[in-house]
Formats: structure tokens, sequence, C-alpha cells
């Protein structure tokens, strides 16, 4: 318990020295078990971004524990300031790894059950990365193209991008694939060294300004 509190204290520490916006409370974000509240049925997700702002329309009975956990994430600003770390043309736009390596920590074993798959992966359909069966956390990607592949790898949409795809697609794509098969951001280092990692390497990653729930 103590080292817990002095996870909690740190974080407030760096959140004031970040100057962070007090509607993001980062010793909240590091208690997955706390946020955990039923989204509504249908809800927008707006996200302002660094080439512009895009928004995701969620349908909760596509993917209902999907769309719980996306909506308790913007809810709490846990994709503010978070970058596009791997970016592949005609494939996907991927992110959700926060900039903070003890948020990043806390979430990483916060898995959620798989949603049956009811939509397919379809340009503009947003889903959680996973690493296998009930492994989903906080990584999300949007299609930039069909990858209806995806499908039977039980890989479940819960919403989709209704407006500004044309922003979706001018994220930046330069780095590619990810380290260790291509020359795109190390997981492994994003996750253990946050944003001072990736802006300090990958300078030219695009990122998420704010991202707010709207109706």
């Amino acid at each position: 318990m103590r080292l817990q509190a002095f996870l909690f204290l740190g974080l407030g520490i760096l959140a004031a020295s970040a100057g962070v916006s007090a509607q993001v409370d980062l010793a909240k974000l590091g208690k997955p078990a706390g946020l955990t509240e039923q989204a509504p049925a249908t809800f927008k997700a707006s996200f302002d971004t660094s080439v512009g702002t895009f928004v995701i329309d969620v349908h909760r009975d596509w993917a209902p524990n999907g769309a719980d956990r996306f909506y308790n994430l913007v809810k709490n600003g846990f994709y503010n300031d978070v970058r596009f770390f791997r970016v592949i043309p005609g494939f996907m736009a991927q992110f959700g790894i926060h900039g903070t390596p003890a948020i990043a920590a806390a979430w990483r074993a916060a898995q959620i059950k798989d949603d049956p798959v009811k939509e397919s992966n379809k340009r503009g359909y947003v889903t959680f990365a996973t690493a296998g069966p009930n492994t989903r956390t906080t990584q999300l990607f949007i299609n930039f193209g069909d990858n209806a592949g995806l499908d039977k790898q039980g890989f479940s949409p819960f919403g989709r991008v209704s407006s500004g795809m044309d922003v979706v697609d001018k994220i930046h794509s330069g780095y590619g694939e990810g380290a260790p098969r291509g020359k795109g951001p190390d997981q492994g280092r994003t996750q253990s060294e946050g944003n001072a990692y990736l802006t300090k390497e990958f300078s030219r990653l695009d990122y998420i300004k704010s991202a707010t729930i709207g109706k």
C-alpha cells in the first residue's frame, strides 16, 4: 500500500509540473478498477489532433465491453497527449499507450473480455488491438481500408469515424511498422519511457491533443 500511495503522489507531482489540465486526474487514471462506468447506448467521441479533428460514433451494442472501456478512457482524459505510434498506409493507425509510463503500466494488466464480432473491420471502423483472447486494454486502431480478414481473428469494432476520416488519412505514416520488424517506435520502450522517448526519437509522430465525450 505504501508503494501504491507513493506512485499516486508521484503522479500528482507529474501532473502539476507538466501543467496537465485539471480535467485529467492522473491519480484517478492510475486506478483502472475504478473506471468501469457503463457507456450510453450511443455516443460520440471527438479527437482534436495535431492534424485536425475527427469524431467517432460509438454503438454499445456492437461491442459492449469495448465500448464501455473506450467511454471510461476518453471521459477521464486517458488519450490526451497520446501519440499515433504505429501507422501503416492502407492498413491502420494505432494509438493508445499513455505518455506517462506509470499510467501505461497500471493499464497493461487491466484486460477486458472479448466481444463477439458483429461489425466488419471496414474503412473508418475502430477496434481495440489485442495480443490474443481477452487481452484488450487501451490500444486502438482505425482501419484505413476494408480489413475483413481481421474479423475472424476476433477484432470487434465498437464504432466508426463519422466525420474527419480525411484527417485520419493525414496522420504521419513515415515511420511505418514498429521495431524490431520496422523502423518505427519500439512498443516496449514506448511503454517504459513514454512520450519522452517518442518525442525525442520520433518527433514527427502526430498526436491527440484532447479527446472528449459528446452527445
